[in-house]
């Protein structure tokens, strides 16, 4: 069968200090064939701490330069993907910032967490440099946050997000751009403490090389290349930087009090001159931190690995029709760590696909809540770790506060809430963990968890009795036949605690359901 290149998709990064996109398509073998690239520079994180607010003048810069992304990827016919990082992920407001640009540009913003943001940014790296085969250390120095990785052959040995950033620095060290001796010295004492335990927990794993991958990198690469060269580097992926090079560079940056006059120095982006002190000052430490000599910059980053990563969940669906192989492994992890009943996690889980796809022409879902529901019926019962009393809502917490690769912040909150209401009581208006989400969350939430609750029911003795489900569909009226095991007793226990587990997903879908 002849392989064919993927649709075209617009990959963004909505950034801390700059938001960044690329249509593209990848081909049958592996490579990105760019349609278009845009960045906008729109400064939406303002804090020196945490990101605790969204201006709403930085809101507005956001929201239009999302709205000319938008355009474009439309323009071009290419399926959109938005994911939101440190200044999204650490705002009081990201909600509404999140729900007006849903409104005024019709883009959806995945929020990631700083883990789930370096394992993206690997992905862009071993597409750019021939570092797949290698224990490779990569990084990205954001606006808001640095991220860490330490992979080989695709997979994650380390992974560490810092809430250290260009801007970040900038507002807490050098307001409006200013530099002096002891703001210069107080900045590198924060940078060193801060990072001091991952670089030693980095050197003990040990890598071959280390790569860059941010603005703030290739602003350094153009200048120290004007430097050398008398001109910008044409193509800046493989360039190298060295510990030498760097150290020049920073001495020049340093004596240039003022963002005007650093504007001065050959190969400096103007547009970076406030905000370059941060910057140069974290990637110093990483040269001294991680003892290295050199550093080989990546052209390829965040939005590129979204697009990676979005093109193989795309083809994990279409080929295997369920949880892609990082997914599966991030749950998997979950349930071996809280000793979870896995052969019945994977029954109930086996029986919740059955009746999502029975009742399809009802929800009208696709692929990806089914993926959904996957993972919440395997970690249903992961609360029992803690205590059996109250389980679920102790699955709700271990659910929402674990790490979980492949998944963004959002779907893990969606997921920890549908394992939630797998027993007891419906979802509330009461219930923070459930008001918190989207009206279109809660949607999900409440048909997927009607369908977990059904299935759990199923197994109520925990034996597979109920092998699986045959239906059939009246008007609004749903049959459920019970194919069971040829054993001396009637899995009456189970039939009893479906009827009983139905309402949740009758009242949320306006359908009918029996058994038998």
């Amino acid at each position: 069968m002849k392989q064919i290149d993927s649709p075209l998709i617009a990959a963004i990064d909505v950034g801390t200090n700059s938001f960044h996109m690329i249509i593209a398509s990848v081909s049958a073998k592996g490579i990105l064939k760019i349609h278009s690239r845009a960045k906008e520079t729109v400064r939406l994180g303002s804090s020196a701490k945490d990101m605790k607010h969204i201006e709403q003048e930085a809101m507005k810069r956001g929201i239009d330069t999302l709205k000319r992304f938008s355009a474009a990827a439309e323009e071009a016919k290419a399926s959109v993907r938005a994911i939101g990082t440190s200044a999204v992920r650490e705002a009081l407001n990201r909600e509404n910032f999140i729900e007006s640009v849903k409104e005024k540009t019709g883009i959806d913003i995945e929020v990631v967490s700083g883990l789930e943001e370096a394992r993206l940014i690997y992905m862009g790296a071993i597409h750019a440099l021939p570092i797949i085969h290698k224990q490779y250390a990569v990084f990205d120095i954001g606006g808001g946050s640095t991220e860490f990785i330490i992979g080989k052959e695709g997979d994650r040995l380390f992974t560490h997000s810092a809430k250290i950033g260009h801007i970040r620095m900038t507002q807490r060290f050098f307001p409006e751009g200013k530099v002096t001796p002891k703001a210069v010295k107080e900045c590198r004492d924060y940078i060193r403490g801060d990072l001091v335990s991952a670089f030693d927990t980095m050197k003990a794993i040990g890598f071959e090389g280390v790569a860059g991958c941010s603005g703030t990198v290739h602003s350094i690469a153009s200048i120290i290349a004007v430097k050398k060269n008398g001109r910008v580097p044409e193509q800046v992926n493989g360039f190298t930087i060295s510990k030498r090079d760097l150290i020049n560079v920073i001495e020049d940056i340093l004596s240039a009090a003022t963002p005007k006059q650093r504007t001065l120095i050959p190969g400096m982006d103007s547009g970076r001159a406030d905000v370059i002190v941060g910057g140069c000052l974290i990637l110093e430490r990483i040269f001294e931190g991680l003892s290295i000599s050199r550093l080989t910059l990546s052209a390829y980053a965040l939005r590129e690995g979204i697009l990676f990563d979005t093109v193989q969940k795309q083809q994990a669906i279409q080929e295997y029709h369920h949880l892609s192989n990082l997914r599966s492994e991030s749950v998997y992890h979950i349930c071996k760590e809280y000793h979870a009943n896995i052969p019945h996690a994977e029954h109930v889980k086996n029986l919740a696909v059955q009746l999502f796809d029975a009742l399809t022409p009802f929800h009208q879902f696709g692929d990806d809540k089914r993926e959904l529901l996957e993972a919440a019926a395997l970690l249903h019962d992961v609360g029992y770790h803690i205590s059996p009393e109250q389980h679920h809502k102790h699955t709700y917490y271990l659910i929402k506060n674990c790490v979980m690769p492949g998944f963004t912040n959002d779907e893990s909150e969606i997921i920890a809430n549908i394992a939630r209401y797998h027993r007891k009581s419906h979802p509330k208006r009461k219930h923070e963990n459930f008001t918190n989400l989207t009206q279109q969350e809660q949607y999900t939430v409440k048909i997927l968890a009607g369908i977990l609750r059904i299935a759990e029911g199923l197994d109520r003795r925990l034996f597979a009795s109920v092998q699986s489900l045959d239906h059939s569909i009246e008007k609004r009226n749903v049959n459920f036949r019970l194919v069971c095991k040829d054993y001396d007793y009637s899995p009456d226990i189970e039939l009893w605690a479906a009827q009983r587990r139905k309402d949740l997903l009758e009242e949320s879908l306006g359908i009918t359901i029996s058994f038998q």
